[in-house]
C-alpha cells in the first residue's frame, strides 16, 4: 500500500488514533510506503526504513532512527547537503 500525505489536514489527535496503519503493519501480508513530511504519524508506528528525498533525489536513508534525528534537527541539513551535491554534480 502506498500512503501519499495521509496525515495532511488531520489534527493532532486524529493523527494519534490513526489505527489503521498499526492493523495493517500487524497483517504482514504487503508492504507499506507512508510519504509525509510530517513525522508525527510515524511517532506511534514501527518504522523499518527510512528514506528522506529532496527535489526527486535520494539524499539519506536509514531505519526508524532517522525520523529522530528529523525531529530533533529538521530536514534542512538533508536540503544543504543535497545542494551541495547538485552544484558538485552540475
Amino acid at each position: 500500500a502506498i500512503l501519499d500525505e495521509t496525515d495532511s489536514g488531520l489534527d493532532v489527535d486524529a493523527v494519534r488514533t490513526f489505527q489503521g496503519i498499526e492493523e495493517y503493519q500487524k497483517s504482514k501480508d504487503g508492504a507499506l510506503l507512508i510519504i509525509t513530511h510530517s513525522t508525527r504519524i510515524l511517532e506511534s508506528l514501527h518504522v523499518d526504513k527510512t528514506h528522506v528525498l529532496v527535489d526527486g533525489r535520494l539524499v539519506a536513508e536509514g531505519d526508524g532512527y532517522l525520523v529522530d534525528e528529523i525531529n530533533e534537527n529538521g530536514f534542512e541539513q538533508f536540503i544543504a547537503s543535497a545542494n551541495e551535491k547538485g552544484e558538485n554534480n552540475e
